[in-house]
């Protein structure tokens, strides 16, 4: 008699409790990825394509990763060269295993600050940061006030990474006066390069 066939069962998307840099001088080291509300770290090849994008090479950038989490954005900048990094982060837990990862890979470019992403970008000097690392929990009401932080302190030239649960038209980006360079949309998240226009 023939058996039934199996019945399927789906698993709850896991979340992974480790990332990895992907390049630079910490190639290949593991980021602990905490169990936290709305910590949902950018996947390896949305970074890896972010940094593709950018360049390999970040020598002499400064940079600002607003809304830090597990540091994997700022810390991968860090790797590739960027002159100084600045992590801020609201979370204690998450800033004290920021400050360890800071210490274990002797990250002296790398300032881990406590506090509002937005309010402690904002205390930058005007025009000083050569690229923006945007990637808030996607349910939290953050981005307004976040992207008028980023373009004070965005040097001319600068770059803005903005990461988002939708994308963001020309329109939307014309009111901030952004404009988009690089779209990609992996699973449920959606990747922005932007620049002013």
């Amino acid at each position: 008699m023939p058996r039934p066939p199996a019945k399927k069962t789906t698993t709850p998307a896991v979340r992974p409790n480790e990332v990895r840099i992907i390049g630079g001088q910490w190639k290949r080291t593991k980021l602990p990825v905490a169990d936290k509300p709305g910590l949902r770290p950018t996947p390896d090849r949305v970074r890896e394509t972010l940094f593709n994008w950018l360049g390999q090479d970040l020598s002499g950038w400064c940079c600002v990763d607003m809304f830090a989490g597990t540091g994997a954005l700022g810390l991968e900048a860090a790797s590739r060269g960027a002159r100084e990094v600045q992590l801020f982060e609201a979370d204690a837990a998450l800033v004290a295993q920021l400050l360890q990862l800071k210490t274990k890979l002797g990250a002296a470019q790398v300032q881990v600050t406590r506090g509002d992403g937005a309010a402690l970008t904002g205390r930058m000097p005007a025009a000083s940061v050569d690229l923006v690392l945007l990637d808030p929990p996607f349910d939290a009401k953050l981005y307004e006030s976040a992207v008028t932080a980023a373009l004070r302190v965005l040097a001319p030239q600068g770059r803005l990474y903005l990461e988002a649960s939708e994308h963001w038209g020309a329109e939307r980006l014309a009111g901030h006066g952004l404009a988009e360079l690089r779209h990609l949309k992996a699973g449920a998240v959606h990747a922005h390069l932007l620049g002013r226009a």
